[in-house]
């Protein structure tokens, strides 16, 4: 038996395994090993489900990713976050809709300290959605608002995705970081503006105005961010000035949060033990898929799918931007069935060598696939973000409706995508400054 068509079979396997809702970690795990067996027998097979987790889990730079979960749990059940809503609404209360521009705001401040879109929408959720009803929003738009402003968590450094990304591909960390502030910061003005134009022709659905806030409130509600400033200049600062690198910026991120929180005397023991068992059932998920990932990684280099793909596409001799439309085009179709790490460590082993063939920027790539990752946690019918806040607001609205709250911001992800495939350079502006 060849080993492409055990490669083909396997690939057809994984993707009837996913649609069937099989956990992409067990599909790509039993994918693997079956083909690894029936291409070079039962002990090549068992020496490779005993010594990758092992060599997944021990990387260095992997470590950054428990340590910045950790980070943002700190931060998240400390109540970090009150306080960068309230600035935004004092800042932005003038312009129309400006609750809702402010949520989408404090989702983007908040993203700086959690690097992951579901906590980003948890916690806004609770503070953001009843603030936005009890202004006379449309319930289901100002779901949408916080579901689709959670997703900046992915892009705002320290995103767990970027993370992840840049372990597989062998890319810096901080270039994806960096890269991650320009589309994070491109999606925040994309969600504000449509908020605006609602406000602005639709005010029943979003009120053009929200209460004047004194402007002496404004350096209150500064102070009070005094934790989060604190830990985007100590962790931020000193990654980006060059003082440690991306993975010792997690462990004083995590160093300082426990600082912080200790000395707002807002952690107890049983709150301590909650977020270390969330950071450990997260990371233990997302450490799974990992292995699962490398493992089919060499399961298509062993069968020869992985370079038969590769030469097939490059054979087609496409130009580089129709290759990455039919990057986007992949993406958004896995995405209404798959979750984004699986996405993500599924598709890598196939489009990277196709990717540096083109010599296309892996920074900018990376920063496309979580931006594309997290456009896909807000389609039907899985969209993570939605069901967090469905969560959150209970019995208020329905799933359909939320959906239909997002599918505008959905658009706006598009434009943002396309925007960015046009002019790269809203993603590299900041790495090119500062290289």
């Amino acid at each position: 038996m060849s080993g492409t068509f055990v490669g083909f079979a396997g690939i057809v396997a994984m993707l009837a395994m996913l649609l069937l809702r099989v956990p992409v970690a067990l599909a790509m795990i039993s994918v693997s090993g079956l083909g690894t067996w029936m291409l070079l027998g039962s002990r090549a097979a068992w020496g490779v489900v005993q010594t990758t987790p092992f060599q997944f889990v021990s990387s260095w730079t992997l470590s950054a990713i428990p340590m910045f979960m950790l980070m943002g749990y700190i931060s998240f059940h400390s109540g970090m976050t009150s306080s960068m809503f309230a600035l935004a609404k004092a800042l932005l209360w003038r312009i129309p809709g400006g609750l809702g521009v402010s949520a989408i705001f404090a989702c983007t401040i908040f993203a700086s300290v959690s690097g992951s879109a579901v906590a980003n929408s948890a916690a806004m959720g609770r503070i953001t959605i009843p603030e936005m009803l009890r202004a006379g929003y449309e319930k289901n738009f100002a779901c949408g608002i916080v579901a689709s402003g959670g997703t900046i968590g992915a892009l705002i450094p320290p995103s767990i995705l970027l993370i992840m990304f840049g372990i597989f591909a062998q890319t810096s960390i901080i270039q994806l970081f960096l890269a991650g502030i320009g589309m994070g910061l491109a999606t925040t003005i994309g969600y504000s503006l449509l908020i605006i134009g609602t406000s602005i022709f639709r005010p029943e659905i979003a009120p053009r105005r929200m209460p004047r806030v004194p402007s002496e409130e404004i350096l209150t509600h500064f102070l009070q961010m005094w934790p989060v400033m604190l830990l985007l200049v100590g962790v931020f600062g000193g990654m980006f000035g060059g003082i440690f690198t991306a993975t010792e910026a997690g462990a004083m991120g995590a160093l300082m949060s426990l600082l912080i929180a200790l000395v707002q005397r807002r952690l107890t023991f049983p709150l301590m033990g909650r977020i270390l068992s969330e950071t450990v059932m997260v990371c233990g998920a997302l450490f799974l898929i990992g292995v699962g990932a490398t493992m089919f990684t060499r399961f298509l280099a062993i069968s020869g799918m992985g370079d038969l793909i590769s030469q097939s596409v490059l054979g087609w001799n496409l130009e580089p931007w129709q290759l990455i439309l039919v990057f986007v085009a992949v993406y958004l179709v896995l995405g209404t069935f798959m979750d984004g790490i699986g996405m993500m460590l599924l598709t890598l082993p196939i489009f990277l060598p196709i990717i540096e063939a083109q010599q296309i920027s892996l920074v900018w790539v990376g920063v496309l696939t979580a931006k594309l990752i997290e456009t896909s946690n807000l389609s039907p019918p899985l969209g993570m973000n939605v069901f967090v806040i469905k969560n959150v607001v209970g019995s208020l609205t329905t799933v359909t409706g939320i959906f239909r709250g997002v599918l505008n911001f959905m658009y706006i992800d598009i434009v943002v995508v396309l925007l960015c495939v046009a002019f790269p350079s809203i993603v590299m502006f900041i790495p090119d400054l500062l290289k």
